[in-house]
């Protein structure tokens, strides 16, 4: 559904994107993320037909986006950060707008504007202006005009931003249901959000691809220690003499916990499911009594920051 072949885009002497590549497929919502300056909005802007690019090609639902751009604008719904909104209209006097631009049969319009309010829940400002609205609300019309014309593919830049935490719960639901027939991109800086709604990431850095993969390959597949969390009553003497004789222990340390008369521990390891089954056969055979024995991989913020930093 979208083919990206060594795109490219310099401003002056700096190159905001450089040599992607990537392929998404229909049915699949990808999480395109990156720190500030990275270059996914210049890249998605590029998909978009808002930037030609300098290298490469792109081809959205088969179209080519620099020689068939009318094409592949009719097929795409594109929510900018900041969403496009002629603030001196009334949410219905804009979808009207919107539908029509969009070139939806006079017949349809009021359908598919009954649909975006029930989908994105605008049926109580239908009238209000958009001047008037909160950002939330006003984020919810951006995703109405991006989808009114039920567009094969969609792009959204910070879908969520501004809104409260039940609306970004429905709009992470409507992006996944949305997803099962369509292509989405997801922009945003939220990382549980891209676990919650994306099945697979793209993480760029300095205008090249970095990483590629669902949430739990990157995290697999990332370089560092695991965590095992250890909950358990003992002398807490007794305990630490045993883990310091364990090769696989890189470091611990002890925390806080509120189990009465219980020691909790967080360690570093190399090995966690190993470790795991070591630290339960030595509380068996030590006598201690085990409340908590947890293996943590690396989060997907910290494979993130790995990946996006210098340090």
């Amino acid at each position: 559904m979208i083919e990206v072949h060594h795109l490219t885009k310099k401003f002056g002497d700096t190159t905001a994107v450089r040599d992607v590549s990537f392929q998404v497929r229909q049915g699949e919502v990808l999480g395109f993320l990156g720190p500030n300056g990275a270059g996914k909005t210049t890249t998605m802007r590029m998909l978009t037909c808002f930037l030609p690019a300098d290298e490469g090609t792109a081809k959205l639902a088969g179209f080519d986006v620099t020689s068939q751009s009318i094409e592949v604008r009719q097929r795409i719904g594109y929510l900018p950060e900041s969403a496009p909104l002629y603030l001196d209209m009334n949410v219905s006097e804009y979808l009207s707008f919107i539908a029509q631009m969009r070139g939806i049969p006079k017949s349809d319009r009021v359908k598919r504007i009954k649909h975006m309010l029930d989908v994105c829940g605008l049926g109580t400002v239908l009238k209000k202006g958009i001047a008037t609205l909160s950002k939330g609300y006003r984020q919810r019309v951006g995703l109405a005009q991006a989808m009114i014309h039920d567009p094969d593919i969609l792009v959204l830049d910070e879908p969520t931003s501004g809104l409260d935490p039940n609306q970004i719960m429905e709009i992470r639901q409507l992006i996944k249901q949305i997803g099962r027939q369509k292509t989405v991109i997801l922009s945003t800086h939220i990382l549980p959000e891209v676990s919650a709604t994306c099945q697979r990431v793209l993480i760029i850095n300095e205008g090249s691809i970095v990483a590629d993969g669902t949430p739990e390959e990157l995290t697999a597949n990332a370089k560092g220690e695991d965590r095992v969390n250890i909950t358990l009553k003992a002398d807490p003497i007794e305990i630490e003499a045993q883990l310091s004789q364990l090769s696989a222990i890189t470091s611990f340390e002890q925390v806080s916990t509120n189990i009465q008369d219980a020691q909790r521990y967080e360690i570093k390891t190399t090995a966690g499911e190993h470790l795991c089954q070591d630290l339960f056969r030595l509380a068996v055979k030590q006598n201690w009594l085990l409340s908590e024995l947890r293996h943590d991989t690396l989060s997907l913020e910290e494979v993130f920051m790995q990946l996006t930093t210098k340090e």
